[in-house]
């Protein structure tokens, strides 16, 4: 299978906030930014895989600034890694300020996605090559990340999880 870029997957969708998206405190539902996160994600993980993809787990959020009534936000999704027919994707959620357009970081998701055949059995996908030092950064966490989650959904012994070892030793 050739290798794809994670320039390849890159998902961007801009919105606007409205009022009945908001909390009591005039800021973005969180629920309502994770859907929006999972459909830009989404989007990039078919793009890689060119395959039906269904979320498998969302591994991190933060929520590190409220998205307030009326604001632009901006969200990006790449995927940040594949292993045999899942894929990691990054997003990136940026906030326009409304008077001079500068954009700044608001939040950020990992989501992992699995692509799946037409009867809904995982089927392989294509290998990544990441290449700007973000993307190798986001690469090599990934499988970090991936070997956390399996010790701790006892799917993988502690001391076969080389990549968290090297961390520690």
């Amino acid at each position: 299978m050739q290798p794809k870029y994670p320039s390849d997957s890159v998902t961007v969708m801009t919105d606007i906030i409205l009022p009945g998206e908001t909390n009591p405190l005039n800021n973005l539902f969180g629920g309502e930014l994770l859907a929006r996160m999972d459909r830009a994600a989404s989007i990039a993980a078919r793009r890689h895989s060119g395959r039906i993809v269904v979320t498998a787990s969302v591994n991190h959020v933060a929520f590190n600034r409220a998205i307030p009534l009326g604001s632009v936000v901006t969200i990006e999704a790449k995927v940040s890694r594949t292993f045999t027919s899942s894929m990691e994707t990054f997003i990136d959620v940026w906030l326009e300020d409304r008077v001079s357009g500068v954009r700044s970081k608001a939040n950020e998701a990992i989501y992992t996605f699995v692509a799946v055949d037409e009867t809904g059995k995982p089927t392989a996908v294509p290998p990544l090559e990441p290449q700007t030092e973000i993307e190798k950064e986001r690469f090599d966490a990934a499988l970090r990340r991936k070997q956390l989650s399996l010790v701790l959904a006892g799917k993988m012994k502690p001391h076969d999880a080389t990549e968290l070892k090297a961390l520690f030793m």
